[in-house]
């Protein structure tokens, strides 16, 4: 999904792209606070894709190459995001399960012709 960064930054310079792992809630103080564990995508570059026109973003990963994690309230989040794998020279396994796709490829594009919805905030 996309979560807010920075309102003020056009774009998808204004947001992060995140993997969801779990959506939960707690209470504090009787006040519930909606949130989700994420895993946290990265943009290449600074800028889109010259012959695509789409972001490009990688896992990010720690030193360990695990991926990091993060808990975000889910108000900052801004839509579903569509993340399409950045596919090499190599054949894709055909045991490859759909579940695996976003550990299988070192890179995704942000797919922003997905939607208008998307269109209009991924430039």
């Amino acid at each position: 999904m996309f979560v807010e960064k920075d309102p003020t930054l056009p774009g998808f310079r204004g947001l992060h792209a995140v993997r969801v792992r779990l959506f939960f809630s707690f209470k504090h103080d009787r006040k519930t606070y909606p949130c989700a564990l994420v895993q946290w995508f990265v943009p290449i570059a600074d800028h889109p894709c010259e012959d695509t026109g789409m972001w490009m973003v990688e896992p990010d990963l720690d030193h360990r190459g695990q991926h990091v994690t993060a808990i975000v309230h889910l108000d900052t989040a801004v839509r579903g995001a569509h993340l399409l794998p950045v596919y090499g020279t190599a054949f894709i396994p055909h045991d490859l399960h759909f579940s695996e796709t976003l550990h299988a490829f070192r890179a995704y594009y942000i797919n922003k012709y997905v939607d208008h919805h998307s269109h209009e905030i991924a430039f």
